[in-house]
């Protein structure tokens, strides 16, 4: 009987981490050992799927760990086994090889590059630009150290507290909230399989590099860069190129950074999504800085998917695994992350709602043409204040705002229960009375959530 993991024990970890050893040829294979993942055993003992349950789908950590022979079968038990529990399924990240040898749709959603460790001097020899980042970081005395796996362990020891410390502000300095899936961060599991980099200046902790094993490549995926939002030019790079080296003096054979997202020859959909996302997520920029180390190749990664024209649905149970299951509740909690950006979206949503106050229509839900006028003058006020706001973030103003909108909360309720309710004949009217009651008072709380964030710069 095949084995569906419910939370991903720490038995099913050591089994999975077994077969790991063995079969793990996948760049992101290394991270389905993170916190958060279930498993499905084959019941041949010789392959499993990590994925998370979205609750409409499994979705797949990359391809089956299993020899190349093998892949079919366990794609189609997964299948089976997604089946029987009402689920459908996909395999996010997958490279070409898995099509090769099951036969299924895929969406190319970007590449990742890939080096040959032993040419990584000829790398720095032939670019002008990464040896002067280097020189930068040198210039600012940033010297990187290896970190013993029983520093990341012991959460009393300085080095973890150092990095727990640059984690925190790190996240904090990313346009988005914090996904799951692929890119949980979690330096401390099966640390001792793993290596780990400390980039230090002046004795502050300003960088990390964790380094995560490919075991069928004999190679590296080098999976989590932080860098401090204040650490000296170069930090990064001094990194990158230190594990680069320890690689060739290991005699490894295949080095990634990992996946692009949505780079390369994507469905134009896609492209429309890079372009639209553009204020939340540098899709260039992430693209360029790898770029910047000139890999030998870059890869092509695939959504895989068994339904024929099944790719928009794929794509969007992907996103609610790295969303943790809630799309809105993540779209909201990254709109926090960026104040500027949800205030903007409050003033343009608020320019038509005070348009529609002034028409001649709408006098009817006012007691008087005085206080139709004097709430629009109120919402061009309140407009005009955010896009303020949005040209230069300041706390009073910001303040001033939450305090308004609050205002205007409360005295959209006054009038509401003393004029509007009792004039209500149906459903329209009431859901009217509604809309105009919780808009207010939902951008009061969003305007207060955004200020606390104090993630606008200074």
């Amino acid at each position: 009987m095949v084995a569906v993991g419910e939370s991903g024990s720490d038995e099913e970890r050591g089994r999975a981490l077994e077969l790991l050893r063995r079969f793990g040829w996948n760049a992101t294979s290394f991270q389905v050992l993170m916190p958060g993942f279930r498993y499905w055993f084959d019941p041949s003992g010789d392959a499993f799927v990590a994925y998370v349950d979205t609750g409409g789908a499994w979705v797949a950590a990359g391809a089956p760990i299993t020899s190349e022979e093998s892949l079919s079968r366990a794609v189609q038990g997964f299948q089976d086994a997604a089946r029987r529990a009402g689920r459908r399924v996909c395999f996010f990240a997958t490279e070409p090889r898995l099509t090769q040898w099951a036969p299924m749709e895929s969406l190319a959603i970007g590449e990742q590059p890939v080096w040959e460790p032993s040419r990584w001097d000829t790398v720095v020899r032939s670019s002008r630009s990464l040896r002067e980042q280097l020189r930068r970081a040198r210039s600012h005395g940033v010297v990187v150290r290896e970190i013993p796996a029983e520093a990341l362990e012991d959460e009393s020891h300085p080095t973890r507290q150092a990095l727990e410390r640059l984690k925190k502000r790190w996240l904090a300095s990313r346009r988005m909230a914090p996904m799951g899936f692929l890119v949980r961060l979690s330096p401390d599991t099966f640390a001792r399989e793993r290596r780990a980099f400390a980039a230090e200046a002046k004795g502050e902790f300003v960088g990390f590099l964790l380094v995560s094993p490919v075991y069928a490549r004999d190679g590296w995926f080098l999976q989590d860069l932080l860098r401090d939002p204040e650490a000296p030019n170069g930090t990064a790079e001094a990194l990158v190129d230190a594990a680069m080296r320890a690689a060739a003096a290991e005699g490894r054979r295949y080095v990634t950074l990992g996946l692009a997202p949505l780079a390369g020859p994507v469905r134009p959909w896609l492209r429309l999504a890079r372009a639209c996302g553009r204020p939340l997520f540098d899709f260039e920029g992430l693209r360029a800085f790898k770029a910047k180390f000139r890999p030998d190749s870059w890869v092509p990664l695939y959504l895989a998917y068994p339904e024929p024209r099944g790719g928009v649905l794929a794509m969007y149970d992907a996103l609610r695994a790295f969303a943790r299951g809630g799309l809105v509740r993540f779209g909201l909690a990254t709109l926090l992350r960026r104040p500027r950006l949800l205030v903007h979206g409050l003033a343009v949503l608020l320019v038509p709602w005070t348009a529609m106050l002034a028409l001649p229509a709408t006098a009817q839900w006012f007691p008087s043409a005085k206080v139709q006028w004097g709430w629009v003058l109120f919402d061009v006020a309140l407009a005009a204040g955010l896009f303020s706001l949005v040209r230069r973030w300041r706390e009073g103003l910001a303040t001033a705002l939450v305090g308004l909108t609050a205002a205007d909360a409360c005295l959209t309720f006054v009038q509401a229960a003393t004029y509007n309710a009792p004039r209500a004949r149906g459903a329209v009217d009431w859901l009217v009375i509604t809309a105009a009651v919780l808009a207010p008072a939902t951008a009061s709380g969003l305007l207060l959530r955004a200020r606390d964030f104090r993630l606008p710069a200074r």
